[in-house]
């Protein structure tokens, strides 16, 4: 299975997209400071994830959930606006 995840900045008002495959290894890797897009706004919260069959599926889910339409859906349908 592929995951597309967002995580939110416990700290600052921060949140990520992103894709993996190994889901547990990459929010550690997002936690300890690993990926230099997030290693400014640590440590984080899971805020939701969707699984998909194949990486393909989880990059063009990523890529549409980064527009303003994705955005969108995701702010009304799956993550709370509260909870951003």
């Amino acid at each position: 299975m592929w995951y597309v995840y967002v995580i939110k900045s416990k700290e600052r008002e921060f949140m990520y997209i992103g894709s993996t495959n190994d889901l547990n290894r990459r929010i550690t890797e997002h936690d300890i400071g690993l990926s230099l897009s997030t290693k400014a706004y640590r440590p984080f919260e899971m805020l939701c994830y969707v699984a998909v069959r194949t990486e393909e599926q989880a990059r063009s889910l990523e890529r549409y959930f980064k527009t303003g339409s994705g955005k969108a859906i995701l702010y009304k349908r799956i993550v709370q606006r509260e909870n951003i």
